[in-house]
């Protein structure tokens, strides 16, 4: 069999991470770091090709044995965060007493960026009675005297009719100035949103479009046949032409590639994962499969940007800590990092003999004393989340941030002393404020996206993960576990990230056909950017509330081999994955159904309520796939064999059965479609009549006599 790899690279503000990915077995067969090349004339992209060349070569792959590679990349991130932007100009399109309303929302003020980091913007208006090009030439040419680097064109209704948008881009173009309009960013109305989300998309354009370009140019000279992708905020990946049109999307792309080394590599349906590094951690939800997502604000204000909806705190392995007369005041926000020390567990035991107790400030700027340990010699180290989780024990043999427990030992003695407690005692004490911190958080989110308690699973990453995530489900009785190759799980993800995008239409009671249609355009979207037809998968959601239909469609880059067809898996294995998840006895677990790569079990469980004083029983349901993961996970499921058929008449009649009537009006049942090796998603619709449009649509190329299972739940 040919040799065949997918290579991720994770750009980050100091050192590139790159990987090579097995095609065939998802596997990591090379890692490495590299400086990230700021300095060099081509930029980032100088690091990235030499760490390619390095991995590749030291395997000894050749180029056309790269099938797929892609980088995640901060850049459009930090550029707004340092103001790093061009100048803008926007042109406001409208007429009559529309075009009063429309000349107010297309101007919009100057955004702060950060602190004394604004980014500029000039504004003008052009009637719809005189969208001639003469006047729009006129236009931009008083933009270029005012050192405008790009255009904006935004018109009130310009979602459904974007011709006048497009010629000024095109004129734009023409005339050598860089444009973008509020037709490509986003397909929502609302006028004043659409028009600042396409304002920042076109501050960072012209650097966007310079790396991605460079970028391009050298993964080819380096002999890369496979299309250069770029990580987007939303998980997925694009190719570099959608980079030069919507480079919004590459935002927050940092803590998206963990997210999706979370769903790729560790095949995570259900769970929290939590990525810890020095100075930070990121936190994420995951349900059925999919990162839960959310509009990003820029400047405190809303765009249409949907972003994963990713909670950093500002704890992590790195933490310092803050001690003041005999008490530990807190640990953080200050790291190791920024304060220039190295962690005292990973330094050699004897050089703590007669160390002692040191306070310091990290930076000028603060106002708090951090704690120290300071050696014989005048040597400063830090003392850290991950020393007292190196002391007590807990980090694994085989994980990154294992370092030396009795160096962590000595070096916490002068603290221990200091507050009059054991180097256990005093280390458990630091774990706890540090996880705790953590705890309030996921306890957030569990409530905020109603995730099952007795259900949730905590995925650490990052290399400060064995740190905190462990001990922090110890603390809130929640299994937690590290992910493989946590220290480069942003990587992976980057190499295995499937192409995705979103599209978002303002309909009101929207009709069976509104839903096929809008799930044909994620489906084409999708496959304009890079996925394989055969791949692509849509889900549609329908918000009554503000009358928004969104579908997301995602897929991959190239057709999936089965990469379980040489393990050998028995039933009883699949059970006891079920039994595992549903957190009971395996003889309580039965299997009701199955298609050819997936399995449905069912366990009755008694579920305590009102404090205990009330139980009542539950059907709780793990669907399983060919590799034993869990791909579904329902409490309360009614599952039904049928076939092809009889799907439909089958889908009414549980619907109907199923169906709560409250003072919020109809709401339908959870449904799932197992297909083959496919879950299809019809949650998300409030109509039956919409349910079934899609649930045809999905199964038309069927044989009549093709197995399905039908999952049921009300949530």
């Amino acid at each position: 069999m040919k040799k065949q790899v997918r290579v991720g690279i994770d750009v980050g503000g100091t050192f590139t991470d790159v990987v090579v990915v097995d095609h065939h077995t998802r596997e990591v067969i090379s890692q490495l770091k590299v400086p990230t090349t700021h300095d060099s004339k081509e930029g980032v992209a100088a690091g990235i090709i030499d760490a390619i060349n390095r991995a590749l070569s030291d395997l000894g792959i050749f180029p056309n044995e790269v099938i797929f590679i892609a980088h995640s990349t901060t850049q459009a991130t930090n550029a707004l965060l340092e103001g790093d932007v061009a100048k803008v100009g926007i042109i406001g399109l409208g007429s009559g007493l529309e075009g009063i309303k429309a000349k107010i929302d297309t101007n919009v003020p100057i955004i702060e960026l950060a602190t004394n980091r604004f980014l500029n913007i000039e504004h003008s208006f052009i009637s719809d009675l005189n969208v001639e090009e003469k006047t729009i030439i006129k236009q931009i040419q008083d933009f270029k005297e005012k050192n405008v680097e790009v255009i904006v064109s935004s018109e009130a209704f310009g979602v459904d009719n974007p011709q006048n948008e497009q010629l000024i881009s095109k004129i734009a173009g023409e005339m050598g100035v860089f444009a973008t309009s509020g037709h490509e960013v986003s397909s929502l109305y609302g006028l004043r949103t659409r028009t600042r989300t396409a304002v920042i998309n076109g501050a960072i354009l012209p650097k966007m479009i310079h790396t991605a370009t460079m970028t391009n140019e050298c993964v080819k000279r380096a002999g890369i046949k496979a299309p250069l992708m770029i990580m987007r905020s939303d998980g997925g990946v694009m190719s570099v032409e959608e980079v030069h049109r919507r480079p919004i999307m590459t935002m927050l792309s940092g803590p998206a590639a963990g997210i999706a080394g979370a769903l790729m590599h560790e095949r995570i349906s259900d769970g929290i994962f939590i990525e810890v590094g020095g100075t930070s951690a990121d936190i994420s939800v995951i349900r059925d499969g999919q990162p839960q997502t959310k509009a990003a604000k820029v400047g405190g204000h809303r765009t249409y940007l949907n972003t994963l909806d990713v909670r950093t705190l500002a704890i992590a392995g790195g933490s310092m800590i803050r001690e003041a007369k005999g008490k530990i005041v807190d640990v953080g926000s200050r790291s190791a990092h920024i304060a220039g020390l190295h962690y005292a567990c990973f330094q050699k035991p004897e050089i703590f003999e007669n160390a002692r107790l040191v306070h310091l400030r990290p930076t000028i700027k603060d106002a708090d004393d951090y704690t120290a340990i300071e050696t014989s010699n005048g040597q400063r180290f830090s003392l850290t989340p991950t020393c007292a989780a190196n002391l007590l024990g807990i980090i694994p043999v085989t994980a990154f941030a294992k370092g030396n427990a009795e160096s962590a030992r000595l070096a916490f003695e002068p603290l221990a002393k200091k507050i009059g407690k054991t180097v256990e005692d005093t280390a458990r004490e630091i774990l706890e404020i540090s996880c705790k911190k953590v705890a309030k958080q996921l306890e957030e989110l569990i409530l905020e996206y109603h995730l099952e308690r007795n259900t949730v699973e905590l995925i650490g990453g990052g290399g400060g993960a064995a740190s905190l995530v462990l001990f922090t489900g110890e603390l809130m009785g929640i299994p937690a576990r590290i992910a493989k190759k946590a220290e480069v799980i942003s990587t992976i993800g980057v190499a295995l990230a499937m192409v995705r995008d979103t599209i978002e239409r303002n309909i009101v009671e929207p009709t069976p056909e509104d839903i096929l249609a809008i799930r044909k355009e994620a489906a084409e979207a999708v496959i304009k950017i890079g996925a394989v037809p055969e791949t692509v998968e849509v889900q549609i959601e329908v918000d009554t509330r503000r009358n928004i239909v969104k579908a997301i469609a995602f897929g991959t880059t190239e057709l999936r081999k089965d990469e379980n067809a040489n393990k050998e898996i028995t039933l009883e294995d699949y059970r006891i994955s079920a039994a595992r998840s549903m957190q009971i006895d395996i003889s309580e677990v039965k299997l009701v159904a199955k298609t050819s790569s997936l399995m449905a079990f069912i366990a009755e469980k008694e579920i305590k309520t009102l404090f205990g004083l009330f139980k009542k029983k539950q059907t709780i349901l793990r669907i399983i796939d060919k590799a034993g993961v869990v791909r579904l996970q329902r409490n309360n499921a009614l599952v039904e064999s049928t076939e092809a058929e009889n799907v439909l008449n089958s889908l009414e009649i549980i619907i109907n059965d199923l169906t709560d009537f409250g003072d919020a009006g109809r709401s339908l049942p959870d449904i799932h479609l197992l297909v083959g090796a496919r879950i299809i998603s019809l949650s998300g619709l409030v109509e039956l009549a919409q349910v079934i449009a899609l649930a045809k649509t999905e199964l038309e190329n069927l044989p009549n006599d093709a197995p399905i299972i039908i999952v049921a739940s009300i949530i």
